[in-house]
């Protein structure tokens, strides 16, 4: 039989009675002092003896309640029952044998032993202590009457027997109780575990979560659903869905899941005054089926699911870009071998040609067949960029140093005409970019620069700086004419170009590369002090992510180009 937990296994209630056992003992303890007072007073307890055992008694039990043990003893039978148990017994027995020649009979008083042990020990010690009461008993019939006193034997032996029922009994219900308080206390911690991760889920998860009772009542709402409903579920829950016509299509959804039973879903749309339209895809569950009818205490609810589509569609646009990202990554390196061979064969006839006609046709050629190599070899940039990996060991570089060198290396192809001023103010600061992607970024930039700058020294200008906000930043300046909004709209979109000789990739892997390494970049149209006034350009600016600094994007590079 397993025994009742105690309070040193965490079991508060078993604590509690513990105490009560205590305070009862002191009760009975001061029931027999005032019992045998009086009984003194009326000349019918008048031992001397009697009153010194109920004294001894009384302060037992007082000073285990006062300064004794604050948790029950282990249940095992052992020495540790002696102070309750123990005492119990022989002081019923003690007072018995004072009184044997009165009609006083303390025996009643095992109960308190007995239910104590029941209770509070195991089944053995249950029933030892019984055992022990009808010891007593026997021996005291033993004692009153010999051997022929037939019905003393026959009362201890009932008496005895009672006390053997009802220990068992006792131990038993106990256990039962117990058993219920270990289940209750499991399913409330189940509870507990079940509502915490279910707070965690609905603050977390990306779709909108609604629970919606029939009257069309929202009970509950996460994050994500507030944010899709605003801006009138701004107020948090709960709120009724009919209380505004943008939530209709939602509260028939609900109607419907519940007339039905069955779940449901649909897209809908939701129309806020002078808010452009939201389309949603809704997915409702109703707590109750038709197959798994409710119970008397359950109420019927609806818990739907908000998926905004713009999410979906921009999902599928990513895809579908990196889809034919590969593709084209595959037809461009197909393409660069036989584009090889083609330059080669047309150098080869270039040779042998004298007419000045023939010589314009293979220079025609060889230019395209350049710009075709510049086109595959930027998407296969992209596909490397594309399928490098995230979590690569970061590299730090001197920001200026390496500005420096990529500045001298561009110059060295062509100084005539590539032309500008360099201005490092940066300092010693380092930057977390790959050092040939840094390059890429920087030659992609000032390539574009080159094409549509002016033909003065200074209409190219490459800075850096660290701005207020303590970020490190690169700005590459020209004084191009400005862009048309169409154009600056689609930017850093791939295979964009306001020119038709361009591929429209360049500007595109600036960006792919710069949001690898946590850096931005973006467009200003700005003016600049120079020795000509102050001269309108464009600026494009990379804002570095260094080692205490976060990736986010500025709307202007500061002071930079200022």
């Amino acid at each position: 039989m397993r025994s009742p937990p105690t309070l040193a296994q965490g079991n508060l209630p078993f604590a509690r009675l513990w105490h009560a056992f205590l305070t009862a003992r002191v009760m009975v303890a001061l029931a027999l002092v005032l019992l045998v007072l009086t009984g003194s007073a009326v000349n019918q307890l008048a031992s001397p003896l009697l009153l010194l055992a109920s004294g001894l008694y009384f302060i037992a039990t007082l000073s285990l309640r006062a300064f004794g043990r604050r948790t029950p003893p282990p249940p095992q039978p052992g020495l540790h029952w002696l102070s309750t148990i123990g005492v119990d017994l022989v002081l019923i027995a003690v007072l018995q044998a004072l009184q044997s020649g009165s009609s006083v009979n303390f025996t009643p008083l095992f109960g308190l032993p007995l239910l104590l042990a029941s209770v509070l020990g195991t089944l053995t010690l249950a029933l030892g202590t019984a055992a022990c009461a009808t010891l007593l008993l026997l021996g005291w019939a033993v004692g009153a009457g010999g051997t022929d006193n037939a019905p003393m034997y026959l009362q201890a032996a009932l008496t005895g027997t009672g006390y053997f029922v009802v220990a068992y009994l006792t131990h038993l219900l106990a256990a039962r109780l117990i058993s219920e308080q270990e289940t209750a206390q499991r399913s409330q911690m189940d509870a507990r575990t079940q509502r915490a991760v279910s707070a965690l889920v609905m603050q977390h998860v990306a779709d909108g979560v609604l629970v919606l009772d029939t009257e069309g009542q929202v009970r509950l709402a996460n994050p994500a659903a507030l944010l899709l409903l605003r801006p009138h579920a701004e107020g948090g829950v709960p709120f009724a869905l009919g209380h505004h016509g943008a939530w209709a299509p939602l509260l028939a959804l609900a109607r419907e899941t519940f007339a039905l039973q069955v779940p449901q879903t649909v897209d809908v749309n939701i129309l806020h005054d002078g808010v452009a339209p939201m389309a949603l895809r809704v997915r409702s569950w109703p707590t109750h089926t038709r197959a798994a009818a409710l119970s008397a205490d359950e109420e019927p609810l609806c818990v739907m699911f908000l998926h905004d589509l713009r999410e979906m569609e921009a999902r599928l646009r990513t895809e579908k870009l990196a889809a034919m990202g590969r593709m084209s990554a595959a037809v461009a390196h197909e393409i660069r071998n036989p584009l090889a061979a083609i330059s080669q064969a047309n150098e080869l006839l270039a040779e042998d040609l004298s007419d000045p006609g023939h010589q314009r046709l293979t220079s025609m050629v060889r230019q395209n067949a350049e710009r075709l190599v510049r086109i595959t070899e930027e998407v296969l940039d992209i596909a490397r960029v594309q399928h490098r990996p995230q979590h690569a060991e970061p590299v730090m570089v001197a920001l200026d140093e390496a500005v420096r060198q990529i500045w001298i290396d561009w110059q060295a192809h062509d100084p005539a005409r590539r032309q500008g001023q360099l201005k490092l103010e940066a300092g010693s600061v380092q930057v977390e970019f790959d050092p040939e992607h840094l390059r890429r970024v920087l030659v992609n930039l000032l390539d574009n620069a080159l094409r549509y700058m002016g033909p003065h020294a200074n209409s190219l200008c490459v800075s850096t700086r660290t701005t207020p906000s303590g970020r490190a930043g690169l700005q590459i300046w020209s004084d191009g004419a400005p862009l048309d909004q169409s154009v600056e709209r689609h930017l850093f979109e791939p295979f964009f170009s306001s020119e038709s000789r361009s591929s429209g990739l360049g500007l595109y892997i600036c960006r792919e590369l710069c949001q690898r390494h946590g850096a931005a970049i973006s467009y200003q149209r700005t003016s600049r002090s120079l020795s000509r006034g102050e001269v309108p350009g464009n600026a494009f600016t990379v804002l570095f992510r260094g080692s205490n600094l976060s990736a986010s994007t500025p709307s202007l590079f500061d002071t930079i180009g200022h």
